[in-house]
């Protein structure tokens, strides 16, 4: 592995680590800041129930993507407004969160065992996002799985009940 994937898989760690954290802690009260783009707020339900969700879908497109016999860039991926996000985040944000970490960890495996096992090729595989455009595994990996990770831990950090 390269020290650039070894790299993507502590970050991923790390969040996780983090996410691990928050799960023990009560749920906090609150909103996270405004969505740059949509100026949409969460509570912290709605971030552990589209943290539960995520991984595996993006694990899911990166696997359409290597599954492609071409050389092109494969479209892959999907934006905010897809029903299907926003369904899943509806329909599970009162879940425990202990409950929803769990499938975070679950789908963080797979995406850990995937990266370990796909050969520098693979990596440099291209596909096409909506509105992102041409991106590599490594990148697609990085943006839409580790950063978003990072990301969402870093809302639960903003709306953390204050400890005793």
């Amino acid at each position: 592995m390269s020290a650039s994937v070894d790299s993507l898989l502590a970050r991923m760690a790390e969040a996780e680590r983090r996410l691990a954290e928050h799960a023990s802690a009560p749920v906090p009260d609150g909103l996270t800041d405004p969505d740059t783009l949509t100026q949409e707020r969460w509570e912290a339900g709605q971030v552990w129930a589209h943290l539960a969700e995520f991984p595996g879908y993006w694990l899911g497109q990166i696997h359409r993507i290597i599954a492609q016999p071409t050389h092109g860039a494969i479209p892959f991926g999907r934006v905010k407004t897809d029903v299907g996000r926003l369904d899943a985040i509806e329909r599970e944000r009162h879940t425990d969160p202990s409950a929803l970490l769990e499938r975070v960890r679950a789908s963080l495996a797979e995406v850990s065992d995937a990266a370990r096992s796909w050969p520098p090729e693979v990596w440099r595989l291209r596909g096409a996002h909506p509105t992102l455009g041409e991106m590599t595994i490594e990148r697609i990996v990085d943006h839409f799985i580790v950063s978003h990770l990072e990301e969402h831990a870093d809302q639960l950090d903003s709306i953390r009940a204050p400890s005793g």
